[in-house]
């Protein structure tokens, strides 16, 4: 199983209902993909087949939540997969918007490179920032926190950008700063990476093995205070490159009003 996993990407849905989430966004469809990782196993002829399932879902939204390339061991050079990336993703973001934040083995390779090949895919890349959405007078914010595993966070800053009207979700590659988040209360949904699920669970034991910042909240849904909190367990992977009992994953949420 370990050599059919990387490659059997398991699509999870989930309907989610959010008490500040605007009435005109009642019932929005986010599609989420974390941890990329091109380089190694993933070519863009594997992600153009994701790409792929993600439109035929159907999202109103894509988020992606960091780790776009493979950073170890090397300065290997990502210019023809980012290249071929943003000509994929310019076809969803034709589509729908796209969102997106930074991880630790982008700012690792090259983070204003891996950024550019975002932009020119169309998705809109939140390092401290916010990006709102619109509809029926109604706003929706997507807030995106900058990688916390390279120190570039900053969580007071971001608040201070976050409008007080609107509801407010939270992008942000380590899902363990989930704690600090959702004290802040202003976000009723986190959604992160970084773990990887911890490529192998065994049974009755789980994850031997979590990176730093994904120990806490490594795969799934949480409830952090009042706050969700929800961790992919991502696409790609790392050194060693095995999957076992941890499949790729594709996220579909289904947002909802809780009054």
């Amino acid at each position: 199983m370990s050599n059919v996993e990387p490659y059997w990407v398991e699509i999870s849905e989930l309907r989610l209902k959010l008490p500040h989430l605007p009435r005109a966004f009642d019932g929005l469809r986010l599609a989420q993909l974390s941890d990329i990782h091109l380089g190694h196993r993933m070519t863009p002829e594997r992600l153009a087949g994701v790409l792929a399932m993600v439109k035929e879902q159907g999202p109103d939204l894509l988020a992606l939540t960091g780790d776009f390339v493979l950073a170890y061991g090397g300065m290997t050079s990502y210019t023809a997969e980012l290249q071929a990336f943003s000509a994929l993703l310019a076809e969803l973001a034709a589509q729908m918007p796209v969102v997106a934040v930074l991880g630790n083995h982008d700012y690792w390779y090259n983070p204003a490179q891996v950024q550019t090949a975002l932009e020119r895919g169309g998705a809109v890349v939140l390092r401290n920032s916010v990006h709102t959405l619109q509809r029926d007078g109604q706003s929706l914010h997507l807030a995106g926190l900058d990688d916390v595993y390279e120190d570039y966070a900053d969580l007071p800053a971001l608040l201070a950008r976050l409008p007080d009207a609107g509801g407010a979700l939270l992008l942000v590659h380590e899902p363990d700063v989930a704690d600090q988040s959702a004290a802040s209360g202003r976000f009723d949904l986190q959604l992160s990476g970084h773990s990887h699920g911890g490529q192998v669970v065994l049974p009755l034991i789980g994850p031997p093995v979590l990176p730093h910042l994904g120990k806490k909240y490594p795969s799934g849904l949480y409830r952090v205070g009042n706050m969700f909190q929800y961790t992919n367990r991502g696409l790609g992977m790392t050194v060693p490159p095995v999957r076992f009992n941890c499949r790729p994953e594709l996220t579909l949420l289904t947002l909802e009003c809780a009054a």
